[in-house]
């Protein structure tokens, strides 16, 4: 944090407002073209990881794969996000390798429960 780093993550919706749900809980209709963004601004690049049809993407926190040494490459770790999958009416927390960031992912871990969009994460390494 308040370091200059060369990656960035986000994440992407072509229509934000179909991954709300109306005030009586019924979910809003509509396409939804959602994707998760690594950003590299050294090289002026991007590239997505797509959702499937309807899933609705928090923003990525990167965790590193092994203790920040100076040692390993910035991306050297994962790229975890809370979805939101429409059929289940519940969110997964799905974990990318920052590395292999448009493969599939490393795990998808179903929650019991809907995590509304718009949470915030941070990662507190072990003391």
């Amino acid at each position: 944090m308040s370091r200059r780093h060369r990656y960035g993550y986000s994440a992407a919706a072509a229509e934000r407002s179909l991954a709300y749900q109306a005030v009586d809980g019924t979910p809003h209709g509509g396409a939804f073209a959602n994707a998760l963004i690594k950003h590299d601004p050294l090289r002026g690049t991007s590239e997505g990881h797509r959702l499937p049809g309807g899933a609705a993407a928090g923003e990525a926190l990167f965790v590193p794969s092994g203790p920040c040494d100076g040692r390993a490459a910035e991306d050297d770790g994962y790229a975890v996000a809370y979805v939101h999958d429409p059929g289940r009416g519940a969110s997964d927390l799905v974990i990318l390798a920052a590395q292999d960031f448009t493969g599939d992912p490393v795990a998808r871990i179903d929650l019991p429960g809907r995590v509304p969009l718009g949470f915030h994460g941070s990662r507190i390494p072990d003391a």
